[in-house]
């Protein structure tokens, strides 16, 4: 009955009076001067269209997942650069709406720009998509760096949300300014309490997650 209770006063709470689960938190609440583009929110994704769940272009983490992020901002700044953040969690409705998506094999509309090189039938066996996703825990987060003045990504050798050996950390045919600028992102990230994902350079976890085993579907709104 205690968990029923429980479970019955998280619903009213997110579904009646939009509060977050407790243990979230809007990112803008914490970081009021980090740029925000939810790419999930707005039609320039690999889908093409914005994604179920996404209804408010609000970047949501976990409270301590925030609070590490704000850490790395400020040692970005003194250096005249910042975090610009694509996304954050993610509903498993949407996890949902990538693996409906990826079944329709004749929906190519974004090939050209996010997988040029991976046939779409290939994308469950490569590990592009999956039935879960940590973004869900509330404590993933893709990201890149941009230039505090004049808000321009620095360039990681591909777009984000690329399918392909060349969005993995280490893949070497990229330039040296390129290589440099993922390592400067890793480094960062890593020595505030983050690790990395090797085959997507943007993308990072906290390492202490507070919800490891939970999967929330609740809407960005």
């Amino acid at each position: 009955m205690k968990y029923w209770l429980t479970f019955l006063f998280m619903f009213l709470n997110i579904f009646m009076f939009g509060q977050l689960p407790e243990g979230f938190v809007y990112v803008e609440d914490v970081i009021p001067d980090l740029n925000v583009e939810l790419r999930y929110y707005t039609n320039h994704n690999f889908v093409g269209k914005p994604i179920e769940g996404y209804q408010s272009h609000k970047l949501i983490l976990t409270k301590e997942t925030a609070n590490a992020l704000k850490k790395v901002q400020e040692v970005l700044l003194l250096q005249n650069l910042c975090l610009k953040v694509y996304d954050g969690y993610r509903p498993q409705r949407a996890v949902n709406h990538f693996i409906d998506w990826a079944r329709h094999l004749n929906d190519t509309i974004n090939k050209k720009t996010y997988y040029p090189n991976v046939d779409k039938s290939s994308l469950f066996k490569e590990e592009y998509i999956a039935t879960r996703s940590g973004h869900s825990k509330g404590s993933t987060l893709d990201l890149t760096i941009i230039d505090a003045n004049t808000g321009k990504p620095l360039d990681m050798g591909t777009p984000y949300d690329f399918f392909g050996e060349e969005s993995w950390v280490n893949f070497q045919g990229i330039t040296k300014e390129q290589k440099n600028n993922r390592q400067l992102l890793q480094n960062v990230m890593l020595r505030h309490g983050f690790r990395n994902y090797p085959k997507e350079w943007w993308h990072f976890t906290l390492r202490q997650e507070p919800f490891p085993d939970t999967y929330f579907d609740f809407v960005i709104e």
